[in-house]
């Protein structure tokens, strides 16, 4: 559709919709978890026993306040854009802006990291991965990098084909991943030998300590609960499938983290196998059999796949809103005539993310989830701000509580990442900890100031309208 602003016509790009609620659990699964991979982190930094307290904990004081206010917004306005528009409408453009901004930067340093963690599950069969480089001139390019660039690009061309198939591969991802956790589970209930509450917590650590080292990593693996609202336009009926895929993926992702690592734990312990990246493998290995390891080496090939398409996916979807209301050029809120996809950003968004694989995967977690948490802040602000603004308007779905409970649900989240930050800076200093994020949220307010001229000279002007869920200026 088109309507008329400042005297000329501006076309309105609008997605069609396309995505089922099984399309939608399956994508939030590869946009929050995965599955149970890189949780082997949290049982060597904080200790066993720490560890599964933080697997039951985290989705309470962090998840499902997310879950909570994501659901409330979406269901409010389950528009193209997600909580760039959500934002915007709530706290005006400067912060819309931002929004939308530090995002996309997260995006650089999150979508950089599957491609890693592909080359890092593939090695396990390609060993030669680890140690070949090639020298061209002065500069020298390892196989890994290499190898990860061929995986960007072949799944970004997934993506121009269209959400369905992301949606539709996203749910046979799912099931190799989990198949594998389901045989070591089986398996591992007969070779339960240990506690696997112990040790509580590391030797030499406090319980606080040991409760902070392992945070970060536990909350990158519950992030991503708002990042399917950028592809909202997508959805069928968003306002009654966003909510209920929410309520299933919640507990279902807490338990497939909660049961393979309780079980494994018991079963080998904590003394024989070195509890960081890839420890699963081994465990599945010591369970099964090697035939059994090689299987859940494989699921975690697929698992960094479905990771990386759900959010290429959603972040795409950024530089578009953005380009469709007229702070980037248009070239780049143009869609596919058929796929409906947007190419230009999409191809964007590989041509960075082949880039900032050359950082090292503890840089890049660690980015993502300071500037992510920002976003995450600026969300929880809009739903109070909106609640103040537009009291009478139709909220499908209210997070309970009245008044006091968006309150509520925002102290929460904020408090786990001010203790996360806290402790990063603690072992890292403050600009590994959180100066490098700094500097990347603050150019979003240059970018505004540069690129808001060409946002008055488009004319472009887009709102939510409430009754129908579209967008429209």
């Amino acid at each position: 559709m088109s309507s008329q602003v400042a005297g000329s016509t501006v076309a309105v790009q609008t997605v069609v919709r396309k995505l089922g609620l099984g399309a939608i659990i399956g994508i939030i699964f590869f946009s929050v978890s995965g599955g149970p991979y890189g949780l082997e982190d949290v049982v060597g930094y904080s200790g066993a026993g720490m560890a599964i307290f933080l697997i039951i904990i985290t989705p309470l004081i962090y998840s499902l306040p997310i879950a909570l206010m994501v659901a409330e917004l979406a269901t409010l306005m389950p528009v193209s854009g997600g909580y760039y528009q959500w934002v915007k409408e709530g706290m005006g453009p400067f912060w819309g802006f931002q929004a939308a901004w530090w995002a996309w930067v997260a995006s650089w340093f999150d979508l950089a990291i599957y491609p890693v963690l592909f080359t890092e599950f593939s090695a396990y069969f390609f060993p030669g991965l680890e140690t070949t480089t090639f020298a061209l001139g002065p500069v020298d390019l390892s196989l890994k990098w290499i190898v990860g660039v061929i995986f960007i690009w072949i799944f970004a061309g997934m993506n121009m084909l269209g959400s369905s198939i992301v949606g539709d591969s996203s749910k046979a991802f799912l099931v190799i991943v989990l198949l594998p956790f389901l045989l070591v589970l089986v398996l591992g209930l007969f070779q339960m030998d240990y506690n696997p509450g112990t040790p509580f917590v590391p030797e030499g650590l406090s319980t606080m300590e040991a409760f902070g080292a392992g945070l970060f990593v536990i909350m990158w693996n519950y992030a991503g609960w708002d990042g399917l609202s950028t592809v909202a336009g997508d959805i069928d009926n968003p306002r009654k499938n966003y909510p209920k895929a929410l309520a299933i993926t919640i507990p279902m992702i807490t338990l497939i983290y909660l049961l393979p690592t309780v079980v494994s734990i018991a079963a080998v312990g904590t003394e024989d196998v070195e509890w960081t990246a890839g420890a699963f493998t081994l465990v599945a290995e010591s369970i099964g059999g090697r035939w059994l390891g090689l299987l859940l080496a494989f699921g975690a090939v697929v698992s960094a796949i479905g990771l990386f398409s759900a959010w290429l996916l959603s972040y795409s979807r950024i530089p578009f809103a953005l380009a469709n209301d007229g702070y980037l050029p248009p070239s780049l809120a143009k869609l596919h005539p058929t796929r409906g996809t947007p190419i230009n950003t999409i191809v964007i968004a590989a041509i960075i993310c082949s880039l900032v694989t050359l950082l090292p995967f503890g840089q890049l977690a660690a980015l993502s989830v300071l500037v992510g948490g920002c976003v995450l802040m600026l969300e929880f602000v809009t739903l109070i701000v909106m609640r103040r603004r537009f009291p009478h308007l139709e909220r499908p779905f209210k997070v309970p509580g009245g008044a006091a409970g968006p309150w509520v649900i925002l102290v929460l989240p904020a408090t786990v990442i001010s203790i996360a930050v806290y402790y990063t800076v603690l072992e890292s200093g403050f600009l590994a900890g959180v100066g490098y994020a700094v500097g990347g949220l603050l150019t979003g307010v240059i970018a505004y100031l540069a690129l808001s001229p060409a946002k008055r000279r488009s004319g472009i002007d887009k709102r939510v309208n409430f009754e129908t869920g579209e967008l429209t200026g």
